[in-house]
């Protein structure tokens, strides 16, 4: 099964990757973790959203911007 673009067929629409919603276990897959981590992140609300209906979609870019928070720099050398 393969990711369609959120906005794919709709004219005007950004058509780029960031812009990509994709389901729970998707967003884990990416994330490489699982769909579980995934779910949590959304209802503690540290990734941003997108409600369809029923349904919840977290955009890359969201979860891009999630792994940045969390990276750590490198110590320099010198210690």
């Amino acid at each position: 099964m393969t990711l369609r673009h959120a906005a794919e067929g709709v004219p005007g629409a950004p058509r780029h990757e960031a812009a990509e919603l994709l389901t729970p276990a998707h967003a884990g897959d990416y994330l490489r973790t699982g769909e579980r981590f995934t779910r949590r992140l959304i209802a503690e609300r540290r990734i941003n959203y997108v409600k369809l209906g029923r349904h919840i979609r977290p955009q890359r870019s969201a979860l891009e911007a999630f792994i940045e928070s969390g990276r750590v720099p490198r110590e320099p050398h010198g210690r």
